[in-house]
C-alpha cells in the first residue's frame, strides 16, 4: 500500500515538473515526452520494489531531478538561425604549407575582414614563430588594424586601438636612482670577486 502512494506521489511530482518552468511548452514540443514519463514511472517502480521508503524517496528526488534537467531543453530565439543569416562570400583564401615547417595564409571576406599570417618552427626547441595582420570594421564603423607576433614570448599584439598603460605618475627621486646604481655595482663586484679562487 505504502509503494502504492509513493508511486502516485512521484506521479504528480514529475506532473508537476513538467508544468512548472515552463517544461510543458518543452514536452509539447516533443511527441517522445509521454513515453519519457511512462519510462520514469517504470524506473521509479523497479528502483521501489526492494528498498527501504527513504532510500527509495531519495532515489526518486534523483531521478526526478535527473529527468528535468533531461526535459529542460532551451527555447532558442530563430531570428539568429543559420537561414536568416546573410551569406558572405570568401574573396580569397591562400594557404601554403611547406615541407619544412613554414607557411603561410591570406584570407579576405566579402565583409571586409582580412587576415594574413605566415610563421616557421625558428624558435627555440622548434618553437613556431608567426607574425600577422588582421583588419575589420568594428561595429561603430571604427577600422581596426592588429599587427600580431607569436613566439616562445606569447602572442604580443599591436594596434592603435589597445589600450596604453599610463605614464608613471612622478619621477623616481635621485636617491632611489643612486641606490639601485649601488646596488649594481655591488652586484658586479661580487660576482667578479666570485671568478676568483686562490685554491
Amino acid at each position: 500500500m505504502r509503494l502504492t502512494a509513493t508511486t502516485d506521489a512521484a506521479t504528480a511530482l514529475v506532473k508537476s515538473i513538467f508544468r512548472g518552468s515552463g517544461l510543458q511548452r518543452a514536452s509539447q514540443r516533443h511527441s517522445q515526452e509521454p513515453h519519457r514519463l511512462a519510462a520514469i514511472k517504470a524506473g521509479f517502480k523497479m528502483m521501489t520494489a526492494s528498498v527501504p521508503p527513504n532510500t527509495a524517496t531519495m532515489k526518486f528526488v534523483i531521478l526526478a531531478v535527473l529527468a528535468a534537467v533531461s526535459l529542460a531543453n532551451p527555447v532558442y530565439d530563430d531570428s539568429h538561425s543559420l537561414e536568416s543569416r546573410e551569406h558572405i562570400p570568401i574573396l580569397k583564401d591562400e594557404r601554403v604549407h611547406e615541407d619544412d615547417g613554414r607557411f603561410s595564409m591570406d584570407m579576405e571576406t566579402g565583409n571586409g575582414i582580412s587576415f594574413s599570417k605566415s610563421g616557421s618552427p625558428d624558435g627555440p626547441e622548434g618553437t613556431v614563430v608567426m607574425s600577422g595582420v588582421y583588419s575589420y570594421t568594428a561595429p561603430d564603423g571604427t577600422p581596426v588594424e592588429v599587427k600580431f607576433v607569436a613566439d616562445e614570448g606569447g602572442y604580443q599584439p599591436d594596434s592603435a586601438l589597445l589600450p596604453v598603460a599610463p605614464a608613471f605618475p612622478h619621477p623616481i627621486p635621485q636617491f632611489v636612482l643612486d641606490q639601485i646604481a649601488k646596488a649594481a655595482r655591488e652586484d658586479a663586484e661580487r660576482s667578479s670577486e666570485e671568478g676568483y679562487s686562490y685554491a
